[in-house]
């Protein structure tokens, strides 16, 4: 169990999704030129952008769901 506050874990699972996002975007611009320069490098960048966003849509849901816990234990801590 955390020690943090139900708004600290919701605000932690809204962080690690707007990282999931620039993960997800830097991905997107790695594709596209992948697909313009037939750079691999341009596609390995992409896939280690996917496998940070992985990560930071895990983290956003462990915080969530440590949040509700919080939240549903009544003391909001």
């Amino acid at each position: 169990m955390s020690d943090k506050s139900t708004a600290e874990n919701m605000l932690d699972a809204a962080k690690a999704k707007v990282n999931e996002g620039a993960d997800r975007l830097r991905e997107a611009g790695h594709n596209a030129a992948h697909a313009v320069t037939g750079d691999p490098k341009h596609k390995a960048e992409a896939v280690e952008d996917r496998a940070k966003a992985e990560v930071h849509n895990a983290q956003a849901n462990a915080e969530y769901s440590e949040g509700k816990r919080e939240a549903k234990d009544g003391d909001g801590h």
